[in-house]
């Protein structure tokens, strides 16, 4: 007898692979030096450093493989901005938890202009992390290690 498996199941597999390898093209070192490039002038308070880091690598990784997973229409001609296009849903989705997550653990102040700031150098943090996933991703396309 064999095993019946889906092609959801399979397609799984396969993106979980993908992204393994992917992850491995980075460090954490690098994560947390660009979260503290990034965010240092909303990091005062030491006791709550150490969660915001965490929160901002997760979304960190989260953009580079989703800038990853977009690199397979950059290999195949697109530029990166037309790629961008195609998943302006998913990068305002980790802007805008990356905002919330901030707001939540309150290390910003109560000023508007604060707060677009901190919202103009989140999408900056994220479009930022997807270039890289891009890049790298496109890379491996075109050295076929896919």
């Amino acid at each position: 007898m064999t095993v019946v498996t889906t092609f959801k199941e399979k397609r799984r597999e396969k993106q979980m692979k993908y992204e393994r390898k992917m992850l491995r093209e980075i460090s954490l070192e690098v994560l947390r030096t660009k979260v503290k490039d990034f965010f240092s002038p909303y990091l005062k308070n030491k006791k709550q450093v150490t969660a915001i880091e965490e929160g901002c690598l997760d979304v960190a990784i989260e953009a580079y493989l989703l800038g990853a997973s977009y690199s397979k229409f950059g290999y195949y001609g697109e530029n990166a901005a037309q790629v961008k296009t195609r998943c302006h849903l998913e990068e305002k989705y980790l802007i805008d938890t990356l905002y919330d997550y901030f707001l939540y653990w309150g290390s910003i102040g109560d000023n508007d202009m604060v707060h677009e700031s901190f919202y103009m150098t989140c999408d900056a943090f994220v479009d930022y992390w997807w270039r890289e996933g891009f890049q790298k991703g496109e890379k491996r396309y075109r050295m076929r290690l896919h």
